[in-house]
């Protein structure tokens, strides 16, 4: 029987993308692991792989077309003796109003992560990605998706997990208990601004040219709105003396000169909290809805500004690499994010981010969380400055405003002061990171 091969989630807040490129074409056979076609995300362009066996029938979507949204039939894929000429014209079908199942779906998935259409049969409402064969299977013999692991790429669930899979009831008090809360879920109200006709009309009578929001833009939107209305912010402010790093930076880019190695600021910052939290395990958590989860590596991102956007590239293990690495790791991060080249994994994760504006002049500002995290530190420039020494006497020194955004649900004002101390304290002596 022919199955649709539709447009995959390349990553969890994806709701649509661009078919940028077919690397097939109808009456082409593939195999599982063939490429199929080149999608671009809100965040980069990545390559779509076959899941089963076939005949590419018939493409339903053109190259190039934007705004496809996830689990839209993209194309035709038949099995073995079947003909591309009994198939209808088909053209993909709007997606079906949401069931039970999808309205369950839709209460786990956050602001700017719209999920995407579940499983004919899954109990759970988490996000589920199966093949259309595996899930046509599924219905078939009744199986519930969510209590089945797959071992597709990316834990997709393909043919093989469902043949031998063995269909279980959902026990229907777990089902109503669930109801409620996600019917509450459900019924609260988004807030909202005024609307793209409202503010045109205040601006009738003035010349503007209107600007589309691209994927990027409006997922960037749509994650700090959520930001800041779901997460209480607290803000804690330090200066920090700069001299003694300054001195050791350049001791150390004298030694690494015959490398090809150049340390930033920003590699001694990324290395401060990472170490920092390695000091203050009960800081390097993140929110998970109900609950907390206290990591044990130092998993650091980094904002990098790129055109129409940012990424946060994730620096994993931070605490354990040299400073060294940490640089050369993040050169290469920060390149190919401004290419829209990284993999989701490499900017998804983390429980701490750093926001650096310092080099654009700023002296201080205050970042927004990105959530899950329970804080971010926003750095600002570092400038000559008088300040007052231990004796009392005036003198010139380097300093550099921080501010640390924090989550309060998951770190205390003591707990907060605590982190930033052994951040200033990492900073305002470096070899200690050495150590």
């Amino acid at each position: 029987m022919a199955t649709e091969i539709l447009m995959p989630a390349l990553s969890p807040t994806m709701e649509e993308g661009t078919l940028a490129k077919w690397l097939v074409k109808e009456g082409d056979t593939v195999a599982s692991g063939d490429l199929l076609a080149e999608i671009e995300t809100d965040k980069a362009t990545m390559e779509f792989e076959a899941v089963d066996e076939g005949v590419i029938g018939k493409i339903l979507v053109a190259e190039g077309t934007e705004g496809v949204k996830v689990n839209t039939a993209i194309a035709v894929l038949l099995e073995e003796g079947e003909s591309a000429d009994a198939l209808p014209e088909a053209k993909p079908e709007a997606p079906a109003a949401p069931g039970p199942a999808a309205a369950a779906e839709v209460a786990h998935a956050g602001a700017g992560e719209k999920a995407a259409p579940p499983a004919p049969v899954a109990s759970s409402g988490e996000r589920i990605f199966a093949s259309p064969l595996a899930r046509r299977i599924a219905a078939q013999k009744g199986l519930d998706l969510a209590q089945i692991t797959g071992s597709g790429s990316h834990g997709r669930i393909v043919k093989s997990d469902v043949e031998g899979a063995t269909a279980t009831a959902p026990a229907p008090a777990a089902q109503a208990a669930a109801a409620p809360a996600q019917a509450a879920k459900l019924a609260a109200p988004a807030a909202t601004g005024p609307s793209a006709d409202q503010v045109a009309k205040m601006y009738a009578d003035r010349d503007y040219e209107e600007i589309a929001l691209d994927g990027m833009r409006k997922t960037i939107a749509a994650r700090l709105t959520e930001a800041k209305q779901s997460i209480p912010h607290f803000y804690l402010r330090r200066d920090i003396k700069l001299d003694a790093l300054l001195a050791f930076r350049s001791q150390l880019n004298k030694q690494l000169e015959s490398r090809g190695v150049k340390l930033s600021v920003n590699d001694f910052i990324i290395k401060a909290c990472a170490n920092a939290l390695q000091a203050v395990p009960a800081a390097n958590a993140v929110w998970a809805g109900d609950r907390v989860f206290k990591l044990k590596p130092s998993d650091v991102a980094v904002a990098v500004a790129i055109e129409g956007g940012l990424f946060t590239p994730v620096l994993r293990d931070a605490d354990m690499k040299s400073l060294s690495a940490l640089s050369g790791e993040m050169k290469d991060l920060a390149t190919r994010a401004r290419d829209r080249k990284l993999a989701p994994h490499e900017y998804q994760g983390g429980s701490f981010a750093i926001s650096n504006l310092g080099m654009f002049g700023i002296d201080n500002f205050d970042a927004v969380i990105n959530p899950p995290h329970a804080a971010i530190l926003a750095v600002g420039a570092g400038k000559k400055q008088p300040v007052v020494g231990d004796d009392g006497a005036l003198a010139v020194a380097t300093v550099m405003s921080v501010t640390l955004s924090v989550d309060h649900r998951v770190i205390d004002g003591a707990l907060g002061a605590e982190l930033l101390q052994a951040i200033v304290d990492n900073l305002e002596n470096p070899m200690v990171m050495l150590a």
